[in-house]
């Protein structure tokens, strides 16, 4: 930034440097046009073309070698100004980003997808539009005001005041003209996330749209959101076309007061013409950067609008925070203390009192029907969310005491939403712990049941899947995601509903595959069928949030209870079915 107002007072001051050879070659040619004149039809006058001819050269050598020495600093001005607010563009990015990756679950739940794209996006776009010609233009128009005023005083102060008359009126509209550019812009940015919102969703949901065929509707409701954007657009354009006339008519108007007082002032013999044309070319030199008032103006007014939104962000900070950071090794013991819960952003109560131990090595299964809070649970364990009343211990220390990545990467979780990334699926089962081991991700995906379809794509593992994982079924996409959790031989493996898109022999493949793992890990798993749950040494039952049977499941069949009920149902289901 110093180096590009450096090269900017620079590039100025070489560019003024051609007016006063202008001026010095416009009085020379009017002196040398009447000695020429006087001394007709002789040799002096020969003589008098000759010096005068030569003297233009040079005057024209260094208009030219002005103008080139104008055009590479021009080039480092760019170089520095500009590069600096792309790498400051870079920098807030990756601030941004990082952010985002620091805040709670329930910051997502509150906030769509598209409002954060468009702010590190769409908003730091702008922001570096500020910081790189608009600070550019700024200072630039800053520094040769100085330098062009300071001149034209010296020369003639009179002349000086009425070229710059109509320069306050011009101010005078920017300032008035600034607060309708801020608020309209506030309007298009608000309006580019909500058409940037609906593309998203429209895209990630077309599977939907497609069955339901609504792409119709679809295209007509982003018709009217592109037109609510159009005609705001529409309406920040009308000002700015409004306002360039306004400028350049009253820069006009300093070219005629100009060029009338100092004509006034020639034939008072006070002036030369030399110093008229001096003084357009002043004028002119200042008409760029001051036109690019307006401009700048709304650059400067929508970077204003972006940041606040950007800053709303970046102000919000994370309330999972770890009190102790503790990193000690994880064996898998799990305590729920009359835990309750209760979702910050919808007020719903997930969970009441529920209390349940899982010692190291052991498996619990949690079963319960929708909405039950079985998911809140596998959230909790994660620490996605902190509870809202009573306590969870992992071995033995409050949950909110260990490193909150030293945990995480202690669990292996699959979510009942399986999310796949568009990359191979060699590359989304190593996501799983960040290498790719090749004897492991074989390993993992024999162990999920799904070695043998893979190895029936013509690409094998590197098979390229489509947005979350839509090349594959539902049973693959979860078997991948089994792949992905398994391969990092967690201590404690979550298991949330992730079995619910395959059939019943597939998910007895499965889990006595799994069977050897859990061994050596504590293992929680969550379904709404009983099946899922015959390998687990201890089975909860929930139902709205609390725990209404609980115990191994000969216990609970004998008892004759909601598991029982639920047991018939499903097993009697499964019978009928070919």
């Amino acid at each position: 930034m110093i180096l590009g107002t450096l090269f900017i007072i620079v590039t100025n001051i070489v560019a003024i440097i051609p007016a006063q050879v202008v001026r010095h070659a416009i009085d020379l040619v009017k002196t040398n046009a009447d000695l020429y004149q006087t001394y007709a039809d002789s040799q002096l006058q020969s003589n008098l073309y000759g010096s005068f001819a030569q003297s233009i050269v040079i005057f024209a050598c260094i208009i030219l070698g002005m103008a080139l020495l104008r055009g590479i600093f021009l080039f480092f001005v760019r170089q520095t100004i500009i590069v600096m607010s792309r790498k400051i563009e870079y920098d807030l990015k990756n601030e941004v980003y990082q952010h985002y990756q620091t805040l709670p679950l329930s910051f997502y739940r509150q906030n769509n997808t598209g409002d954060l794209m468009a702010r590190i996006s769409e908003d730091v776009s702008r922001v570096r539009m500020y910081l790189g010609p608009a600070i550019m233009y700024s200072i630039n128009l800053f520094t040769l005001f100085i330098i062009v005023i300071s001149y034209m005083i010296i020369v003639n102060p009179k002349l000086t005041f009425y070229s710059l008359l109509p320069l306050p009126v011009l101010s005078v509209s920017i300032y008035f003209v600034s607060s309708v550019m801020n608020k309209r812009s506030e309007e298009i940015q608000r309006s580019l996330s909500s058409l940037s919102t609906f593309v998203q969703e429209a895209f990630s949901g077309v599977r939907v749209l497609k069955s339901f065929v609504r792409e119709v509707d679809s295209e007509h409701q982003f018709a009217k959101e592109s037109l609510d954007y159009r005609d705001k657009s529409l309406r920040l354009t009308f000002v700015n076309a409004l306002f360039f006339p306004l400028m350049m008519g009253l820069i006009g108007l300093s070219v005629l007061l100009t060029i009338f007082v100092g004509g006034t002032q020639v034939i008072e013999g006070s002036l030369t013409i030399g110093n008229i044309a001096e003084f357009i070319i002043y004028v002119n030199m200042l008409t760029w950067p001051v036109a690019s008032l307006g401009w700048v103006t709304s650059l400067v007014q929508r970077a204003a609008a972006s940041q606040k939104r950007i800053n709303e962000f970046l102000k919000i900070k994370t309330d999972i925070v770890s009190n102790a950071a503790l990193s000690s090794p994880i064996h898998g013991e799990i305590i729920f203390d009359q835990v309750s819960f209760t979702y910050p952003d919808s007020g719903i109560t997930a969970l009441q009192n529920v209390s349940f131990k899982v010692a190291p090595g052991e498996s619990i299964a949690i079963i319960g029907t929708t909405g039950s809070g079985k998911s809140t649970i596998a959230n909790i364990i994660c620490r996605l969310y902190d509870v809202t009343a009573g306590g969870v211990k992992i071995d033995g220390r409050p949950i909110e005491d260990y490193n909150i990545t030293h945990l995480r990467k202690s669990i292996g979780y699959v979510p009942q939403d399986v999310f796949l990334f568009s990359d191979t699926i060699r590359n989304n089962i190593g996501f799983g712990n960040g290498t790719l081991d090749e004897e492991q991700i074989l390993q993992a995906a024999k162990d999920s049941d799904l070695y043998h379809n893979i190895s029936e794509f013509p690409k094998g593992f590197d098979t390229k899947l489509g947005e979350r994982g839509i090349t594959l079924s539902g049973g693959q996409k979860q078997r991948v995601s089994i792949a992905r959790a398994i391969i990092r031989s967690p201590k404690i493996l979550i298991l949330d509903d992730s079995l619910s898109s395959v059939d019943t022999k597939t998910e007895n493949t499965i889990l006595s595959n799994l069977k050897r793992l859990m061994q050596d890990c504590t293992t929680v798993i969550i379904s709404h069928r009983v099946s899922s749950a015959k390998l687990a040494d201890h089975i909860l039952v929930l139902d709205e949030g609390k725990i209404i049977e609980q115990g191994k499941e000969p216990e609970l069949l004998a008892k004759g209870g909601v598991y029982r009920e639920l047991y018939d149902k499903q097993i009697q289901a499964d019978e009928i079915m070919p």
